[in-house]
């Protein structure tokens, strides 16, 4: 495996630790305190890599920034009060399901028709998450949020790939990681945590592995490896955090589970070796 194989790899391993980490954390932090200390340390961060270039910061890559940060505020926030009533396993896999929702958004937004694989990654993630979410006909709390959260980072993927190319990418995510973290603080108002091991843990984690040193990696890593190449490694993230959940809190998994998670991965799957194809 190339080194930058191996580093994307590591990046999807951190993301999927990072659901059991902070599912544990909201033992003892609201989900919106938890989301502030976690994106201002990484803004701190990459304000500090960003040096001369905030010099370079002007309306449109500020107004663009904070466009594409409401979305990802709203990812982070409906996933991470997901995770409160559902399992680090479920709320990784149906995250994961922004693969399969971007190309049906794009055509709206872009005017971008989807592929027939986009066709068969929905209908094969659809019976996945079916099967992962139903018990008895009752829908999940937790995992409507999550999926409801996934809706949000397909769109900010969107707009990350339209205005990507006018603006510094640095620069822009500074804006939206700063972004996020105002809006968290304004949505924590009042709330309460306490400072303990787990929870600076998770936000140390979260904030400057899962966020800053994985942006920094992907980036680096792609100038190496394909875009199919970096999706399919990518898609191994939810496989992560079942495992993690497994091994650190020993969430069971039902023949029905299991069977679940495998659609909603192989449609993810689909959806981005196909995509990927009829974009090349």
């Amino acid at each position: 495996m190339k080194t930058s194989d191996l580093g994307l790899l590591v990046v999807a391993f951190v993301w999927g630790l990072t659901f059991v980490m902070v599912k544990e954390s909201l033992l003892f932090i609201s989900p919106f305190k938890f989301l502030f200390y976690r994106f201002f340390l990484s803004f701190l961060f990459l304000a500090g890599l960003s040096g001369k270039r905030l010099l370079r910061l002007n309306g449109s890559v500020l107004g663009h920034g904070a466009v594409i940060g409401v979305f990802l505020f709203l990812g982070y926030g409906l996933q991470t009060v997901g995770l409160q009533y559902t399992t680090p396993a479920n709320t990784g896999f149906i995250t994961g399901l922004s693969v399969v929702i971007v190309p049906f958004l794009a055509v709206a937004l872009l005017k971008k028709p989807p592929g027939k694989g986009a066709f068969w990654g929905v209908g094969c993630a659809g019976l996945g998450l079916f099967l992962l979410s139903v018990e008895e006909m009752e829908v999940n709390q937790g995992d409507l949020l999550v999926l409801l959260g996934a809706f949000a980072f397909a769109m900010h993927l969107i707009l990350v790939g339209k205005y990507v190319q006018n603006h510094d990418p640095v620069l822009l995510t500074t804006v939206q990681i700063g972004m996020v973290a105002l809006l968290s603080l304004t949505a924590s108002s009042g709330q309460q945590w306490s400072v303990n091991r787990t929870v600076v843990e998770a936000l140390l984690v979260t904030s400057v592995f899962a966020t800053v040193m994985a942006f920094l990696i992907q980036n680096l890593a792609q100038r190496h490896t394909p875009p199919t190449r970096t999706a399919v490694i990518f898609a191994t993230e939810p496989v992560f955090a079942a495992l993690c959940s497994y091994v650190l809190t020993g969430e069971l998994f039902t023949v029905r589970k299991v069977v679940g998670c495998l659609l909603i991965l192989t449609g993810m799957l689909i959806a981005e070796i196909k995509g990927e194809r009829m974009n090349t």
